[in-house]
């Protein structure tokens, strides 16, 4: 039986934007672990023979340090997409001089670390405007990733806060932050943004059918620490779940799968993230057992390569124009 072609992708969220969202003031001194999450990466996948795309923070990419990393992740076939300059999920709010500038400043960033131009897009925080899919369409992107149409980002929202040291207007920035119960009425299946003219594809980021949680990595390690047995029969269910819908999932990792304490200095500010009380080499083992059984059941690859194959058989696609919630 063929398999149907699905994606993988990472979101690469440093440290410091992990604890600016989450009102640290250690964010000011801008602290890094790409160094240890891009070599760990590149290992797991290289381990599990699969390519992603790697959603890189154009501020990281203009950093001359992480230059030869991110040049590291091109050389071995992966692609890298654009995930803003300054990654500030409340980036629906900017106007849009702001958002174009945050689109082209965070191109122009990747594209001279890696040698590889961006076409493909993902809001922080999955933070999406009507300015953003036009500036994308103008500068000719072919995808867009920002939509996660899950009922439970209030949920998250409200866990996040409890752990957060946000002040009024923060929490306001804040207040829209991994979306709203109304996102779980958006499609799961990709469609065409409707721009006019011009064409962008939105690849939403696959949730459980019909229930409509997340199968992010991050929620079946969060699983992980509950029970192991139920960590992979949450990931296993999750897949056999798509192939009877007919969703091809577009499935998403972030760098603290791929990192456990240890790897973190004390008081790194990020305690507060799903399965930060796993160790890095338990959470790595459950990810290749992940990334092989996903593999199993999908034809899996970089979501430039899901969106050749979407656009292939454009026939069926929608079109819908954007609708703030």
């Amino acid at each position: 039986m063929t398999r149907p072609i699905a994606s993988l992708s990472l979101d690469l969220d440093n440290q410091w934007s992990y604890l600016k969202t989450h009102g640290n003031p250690a964010w000011e001194e801008w602290p890094s672990y790409l160094p240890i999450v891009v070599p760990r990466m590149l290992e797991v996948l290289d381990q599990v023979g699969l390519q992603l795309t790697l959603f890189v923070v154009g501020r990281d990419a203009a950093q001359p340090e992480h230059h030869r990393l991110l040049r590291d992740v091109v050389d071995a076939g992966h692609e890298v997409g654009n995930h803003s300059f300054s990654h500030e999920p409340w980036f629906h709010l900017y106007d849009d001089e702001r958002v174009a500038a945050e689109v082209v400043d965070a191109e122009e960033a990747i594209e001279a670390a890696t040698g590889q131009r961006p076409v493909g897009f993902r809001g922080p925080g999955y933070s999406l405007s009507q300015p953003l899919l036009e500036v994308l369409a103008d500068r000719g992107y072919r995808y867009d990733a920002s939509i996660l149409p899950t009922w439970i980002g209030p949920l998250a929202r409200a866990f996040y806060f409890r752990s957060a040291k946000l002040d009024a207007e923060q929490r306001k920035e804040r207040g829209k932050l991994f979306g709203n119960f109304r996102d779980a009425l958006q499609p799961l299946q990709p469609y065409r943004w409707d721009l006019g003219e011009r064409r962008l594809l939105e690849l939403p980021v696959t949730v459980l059918p019909l229930v409509r949680v997340p199968m992010h990595i991050s929620y079946v390690l969060y699983l992980e620490g509950a029970s192991p047995h139920l960590a992979r029969a949450y990931f296993r269910s999750a897949l056999r779940l798509c192939r009877i819908a007919g969703v091809a999932p577009s499935l998403l990792l972030h760098p603290l799968d791929l990192l456990g304490p240890e790897d973190l200095p004390a008081g790194s500010g990020l305690e507060f993230f799903p399965g930060m009380a796993l160790g890095g080499d338990r959470k790595r083992r459950l990810l290749v057992d992940c990334l092989r059984r996903f593999d199993a059941v999908f034809d899996v690859g970089p979501m430039s390569r899901h969106v050749d194959a979407i656009v292939a058989d454009a026939d069926d696609l929608r079109s819908r124009r954007f609708s703030p919630v």
